[in-house]
């Protein structure tokens, strides 16, 4: 499919090249084919043809709107923001453009929530617009506003199950104490809708509320009878809350449910009771799909370890495959950049799902933005992952960070997040990502940190609550200026410190495709 969008995108720039367009009609191929790569992964393709275009074409709305497109996909915000800005000037009645307008600005970091809400007067019964304007909205500070939007939409969609979770993520970062009361509320009004309930139930695991995650299956049971489903759900409520004999049992009752988050909680249980084999066995299977591998690699890794297995030096590397840099910041840039991040974390709280405790964490791409200081830092950033790359040991079939292309260097998420004291990181990966991270922009004195090795990096241990005894590969004392890089396979967490600030920076590089 790519070699053949990119064979099909070479012939057609050899043939605009030789025979510019002379009409918009002419240069419909080529917005057509990219719009192909773009939903294919592949907007280099598109601003290679388009870009050349719009010299012959400059005031086609249409090219310079999927042009725009591709340069967002790419993550070349400066241009996919000019580019939008031309097709909203030539096509002030799109209001495909004027969105795409709105949300570029939006992830580049400009203020934009008036735009969203005017175009919410186009469409005020769009559930995925009103979800944009919360957004935007919570990043300008107006969380009363983004409430009211989603809370527009469930008045006539009580059903609407995103909108639901949207609203306990958004109550939950201004440290509401009852964050998800508006899907009991809907569920005692439309008892007979299941999605609702799982939907409450999810939410109360993501809180890490387990009686109330429990609750929302009993009832859930009640209303519609006996159902794997619901054994499965509480067999991980049984298994994160210690009982594991009931696990046991619900586990067996539940063998007919198969997918990510049953799986992952069959492994948890099985290292929680010593049953390594099984866990090994579980995961092994899991790796073979591919959106359940990123899940199932770190588990698999500690089962490996705990076996003496030599495969577990094959996946984390030996010596591991981490890598300290730092980045030279002078305590200008240093101060400068601190000062912009800290302006980003306009929450109270962090979000359920999330593995900050005691601080906040941002949700927008950070390397998006186009202030001076971000764009700056992501450069230096950009260089450092280079470096890893080509440092690392040759291509492995198979490995989930040796076995893939390297080419092309895009993130898949970039955030900020600002711990106070008795702050820290619960031990996590990051299955979304193919290289990790954490940047030190402002840490707390020494003598407010706490003994050594208060708020240091820890790469490799396991989480406590899976009952393992396993060494970390490495604790990593931060620095300002400092960059830690390592496979987002690996397991890592902060140690908590007394008192003070500590800002960082981090993100995940994506997968690469090509």
């Amino acid at each position: 499919m790519t070699a053949d969008l990119s064979a099909r995108a070479h012939a057609l720039s050899a043939r605009f090249a030789q025979h510019p367009p002379q009409t918009d009609r002419e240069a419909d191929p080529a917005i057509d084919l990219a719009i192909d790569a773009n939903a294919a992964g592949r907007a280099d393709l598109s601003i290679a043809l388009l870009a050349p275009l719009t010299a012959a074409l400059p005031r086609c709305a249409k090219l310079w709107q999927v042009l725009g497109l591709a340069y967002r996909d790419e993550q070349q915000m400066a241009a996919a923001l000019e580019a939008f800005e031309r097709a909203a000037t030539l096509n002030t009645a799109d209001p495909r453009i004027a969105l795409g307008r709105a949300h570029v600005a939006l992830e580049a970091g400009l203020p934009v929530a008036d735009q969203f809400v005017a175009l919410r007067r186009i469409a005020p019964a769009d559930p995925d617009l009103a979800l944009s304007t919360a957004g935007a909205l919570m990043t300008e500070g107006r969380a009363d506003d983004a409430q009211g939007v989603i809370l527009s939409i469930l008045r006539h969609q009580p059903h609407w199950v995103p909108g639901h979770e949207a609203l306990v993520r958004l109550r939950s970062v201004m440290a509401d104490d009852h964050p998800a009361r508006g899907l009991v509320e809907a569920i005692a009004a439309h008892p007979d809708q299941l999605p609702l309930h799982m939907a409450l139930y999810r939410a109360r695991v993501r809180m890490a509320d387990w009686d109330g995650a429990l609750g929302a299956i009993q009832a859930a049971r009640l209303r519609f009878g006996d159902h794997p489903a619901f054994d499965a759900a509480a067999a991980h409520i049984a298994t994160e809350t210690g009982d594991d004999d009931g696990a046991e049992a619900l586990f067996a009752t539940a063998a007919a449910v198969d997918d990510g988050s049953i799986g992952i909680a069959r492994i948890r249980h099985a290292m929680r009771t010593g049953r390594l084999d099984r866990a090994a066995t579980v995961a092994g299977v899991m790796i073979q799909s591919p959106a359940l591998a990123a899940q199932a690699w770190p588990y698999l890794g500690l089962a490996w370890r705990l076996m003496g297995d030599m495969r577990a030096a094959w996946l984390d590397g030996d010596p591991p495959l981490f890598s300290v840099v730092d980045l030279g910041l002078d305590d200008d840039e240093i101060g400068a950049l601190a000062s912009v991040l800290r302006g980003l974390h306009t929450t109270r709280a962090h979000l359920p799902d999330q593995t900050v405790r005691g601080g906040t964490q941002t949700d927008k791409p950070l390397f998006h933005r186009l202030e001076p200081e971000i764009r700056a830092i992501k450069a230096r950033v950009d260089e450092a992952v280079r470096r890893y790359i080509a440092a690392l040991p040759t291509a492995v079939a198979g490995h989930p960070l040796l076995g893939t292309p390297r080419g092309h260097i895009l993130y898949e998420g970039s955030w900020t997040v600002r711990l106070s004291g008795q702050g820290f990181h619960t031990c996590h990966t990051h299955p979304a990502g193919w290289i990790s991270s954490a940047l030190y922009v402002a840490l707390p004195p020494v003598d407010q940190r706490g003994p050594d090795p208060a708020g240091w990096l820890e790469l490799g241990a396991p989480p406590a609550d899976l009952r393992l005894s396993l060494p970390s590969y490495a604790r990593i004392e931060p620095k300002p200026g400092r960059l830690v890089l390592f496979p987002s396979t690996m397991w890592h967490t902060t140690i908590p410190f007394e008192h003070g600030e500590r800002l960082t920076i981090a993100f995940d590089v994506r997968t690469p495709r090509f």
